[in-house]
């Protein structure tokens, strides 16, 4: 019983669902399955739940940042 609990913990720390991840990248849940789905984010697929790796996430938070002060300067 102990190991499963240590295991969700461990899941719940480094993979995210794609509601917590649209929410976390500000994006909506469709337009992170698009990038899913294009391969520009990796995803791994359990039964109906899909799940991305909470590094992932945060390196495209990263990117996305970037991106968006050389495409849209004028907003802050």
């Amino acid at each position: 019983m102990r190991q499963q609990q240590i295991d969700f913990k461990w899941l719940e720390e480094n993979f995210l669902t794609a509601n917590e991840a649209a929410a976390f990248l500000g994006i909506s849940k469709q337009a992170l399955l698009s990038l899913a789905k294009r391969n520009v984010l990796p995803y791994t697929k359990k039964g109906n739940m899909i799940l991305f790796h909470r590094i992932d996430i945060e390196l495209r938070l990263e990117n996305q940042q970037s991106l968006r002060k050389k495409y849209r300067p004028f907003e802050i």
